[in-house]
């Protein structure tokens, strides 16, 4: 997968212990053979993260999540598969090869990571103890921004003094100049030594959730341009997933739920002076909606856009609508976003409207913070004159652009009546022409990356209560014997039997039986790794049982005629069906005979396994 071989994958999965890398998280407490902790996914105080060291799976029985090392990291920090592979074999010092041969060095970011640590360090030393004009000129910056005192120590905060300084003091510590410009500290002098890539400015170490420094921000000192200038892509640093102040407020964001995202370095620091602890900032970019991911990791409640007052702010606003999706509905279930939005007055920025007004008047705006959608359509009806039948229609067509992407959602209906309201129109006409309306293609690359990997899916019927229970207890019988391979050798019988579902059941069912065939004496742990290599949904469901409370042996009983009991019952229903559907009396003479030979069995059957125990 992207690149990585299947032989690489698998030494990193058998080097990364399950339980120790979750133990690097959060507090880990043994409970007779599994393992338990609060779920790092969600905000709770009861563990019911479990994790099982024989099959190295995880499931929470509070939000519903699971899978094997690569999907915790995935899920906790946000990656890709190949990503997660990355990080963990990083880890564990192991160096993994691309497709064609081009190995990565488990070292090379944590050579980076140590070449933006002494970068920092010393842009420090520079802003605390440097001596000269432009020196003073960046304590002289940061003290009329209000950010003197222990500001700069507590933020990491430095001074680029350029001229090959920061080169010079590299090298003296034994860094190559290949590894300075893959940090992108410094540029290719070309021809020429190399250089650095920041001169006279206020410098910004920006942290990754982790507080390890991964990039740099500059604010140039007097005039001058670019006024800012960002670290460009590096094997440590892309924009569209990183937040400058994240290490620093995501503690803010646990214990009060809610995540404030506003536009500029100074513009963070300025609020957690104020005591407005959970604000952070995109860099350089618009918000992303793997910024919204990881956010909403940190946050359980909701994320406030805080827009400037200016015209930047609002061009902003504007493209903000575009992250209005079925993520923000109510029929997103416990994965549902809450973006909430609100713009400064008096075309401030945060800093100055904090210095102006205050912390408490800043809390209060946040406070009241609309949704998202409310806001989106307050903007365009402002934007036209509703005075007018063409302006009603323009604002009309407009509102119905914001609401298109959730339409099917009982939430775009009640903003529609809503709208018809405000608008002076017939409810009715509103509602048809929202269903009319197409939703606007945005252009997100994180969004059609996630699009391409992920093949449409046609609409599905709701599932009755009995297919849902009986989905459950095939999750619930492939978890048991991926657990125990001695269960699974026992029912081998009605693993090969068993009329699945779901494909991917059958799929698990077949490579389970494959691998006892081959070992009857296999540890579970390559039961669940040969599963993954036959389909990416084997931790997800192996992760699935647990509710079944009885022994393994019994509960492999009592699941494996629960299973052929219902493949009885389907096959009366079948037979059935084609009684009702019309055949000669000979036929129909057949099936009666067929169908009550089996009812009889399968009613002595069930009466016999209620009697089964099940805990």
């Amino acid at each position: 997968m992207a690149g990585i071989s299947d032989e690489d994958i698998q030494k990193v999965r058998d080097a990364s212990d399950l339980i120790a890398v979750v133990g690097e998280r959060v507090p880990v407490k043994q409970k007779g053979r599994d393992f338990w902790c609060c779920c790092p996914l969600h905000q709770e105080k009861t563990p019911s993260f479990k994790m099982d060291p024989s099959t190295q799976l995880w499931h929470c029985f509070g939000c519903g999540e699971g899978g094997d090392v690569f999907a915790f990291v995935m899920k906790t920090e946000d990656l890709t598969f190949p990503e997660a592979v990355r990080r963990l074999a990083e880890r564990a010092h192991i160096d993994i090869v691309e497709s064609g041969g081009r190995a990565i060095p488990a070292s090379q970011k944590a050579r980076l990571k140590e070449i933006c640590a002494r970068t920092a360090e010393f842009y420090h030393t520079q802003l605390m103890r440097g001596r000269g004009a432009e020196a003073d000129a960046a304590r002289a910056y940061l003290a009329g921004r209000g950010f003197g005192g222990d500001v700069p120590r507590k933020w990491n905060l430095g001074f680029a003094p350029g001229r090959g300084a920061l080169v010079r003091h590299l090298t003296q510590l034994g860094f190559k100049p290949a590894d300075m410009i893959a940090a992108n500290v410094a540029l290719d002098g070309r021809g020429g030594p190399v250089r650095d890539r920041f001169y006279n400015r206020v410098m910004f170490p920006i942290f990754d959730v982790s507080g390890d420094c991964i990039a740099f921000g500059g604010r140039v000192i007097g005039t001058g341009e670019p006024k800012y200038l960002n670290s460009g892509e590096t094997p440590l640093f892309h924009k569209s997933q990183v937040l400058y102040g994240l290490d620093h407020a995501k503690a803010a964001m646990a214990s009060s739920g809610v995540a404030i995202v506003v536009e500029g370095y100074t513009d963070v620091i300025a609020l957690h002076e104020a005591g407005i602890e959970n604000a952070v900032a995109t860099l350089g970019t618009a918000l992303t909606m793997r910024h919204i991911r990881v956010l909403s990791r940190h946050a359980s409640k909701r994320i406030v856009y805080l827009f400037d007052g200016d015209a930047a702010g609002q061009r902003a606003a504007d493209r903000a609508l575009a992250f209005i999706d079925k993520s923000m509905t109510p029929e997103a279930g416990r994965s549902q976003v809450e973006l909430v939005a609100v713009t400064l007055p008096d075309n401030l920025d945060p800093a100055e409207f904090v210095a102006a007004r205050g912390a408490d008047a800043l809390q209060a705006l946040v406070d009241g913070a609309k949704p998202l959608l409310e806001y989106g359509i307050d903007r365009r009806l402002a934007s036209h004159n509703l005075d007018t039948a063409e302006g009603r229609a323009r604002a009309l067509e407009a509102c119905l652009e914001v609401l298109a992407p959730i339409k099917e959602s009982i939430l775009a209906k009640d903003y529609a009546v809503r709208l018809a309201g405000r608008l002076r129109l017939r409810e009715n006409d509103v509602l048809e022409a929202l269903a009319a309306k197409e939703p606007a293609r945005y252009q997100d690359r994180d969004r059609e990356t996630e699009a391409a990997a992920v093949p449409p899916r046609a609409p599905q019927r709701a599932l009755s209560q009995a297919e849902r229970n009986r989905l459950r207890f095939e999750r619930e019988f492939l978890s048991l014997v991926a657990q125990n391979p001695l269960v699974g050798l026992a029912h081998a019988d009605a693993l090969a039997q068993i009329q699945w579902h779901e494909d991917v059941h059958r799929i698990l069912a077949e490579s389970i039986l494959a691998t006892l065939a081959e070992n009857p004496a296999v540890a579970p742990a390559e039961v669940v790794t040969r599963a993954a290599t036959a389909t990416p949904h084997a931790a997800r469901v192996l992760t699935g049982g647990g509710s079944v409370a009885a022994a393994p042996e019994v509960a492999g009983a009592y699941l494996a005629e629960e299973l052929a009991l219902g493949d009885a019952e389907e096959a009366a229903g079948a037979l059935l069906a084609q009684l009702a559907a019309g055949v000669s009396p000979e036929e129909a003479e057949l099936l009666h005979a067929a169908v009550t030979a089996l009812q009889k069995d399968v009613a002595a059957r069930r009466v016999a396994h209620r009697a089964l125990p099940q805990e």
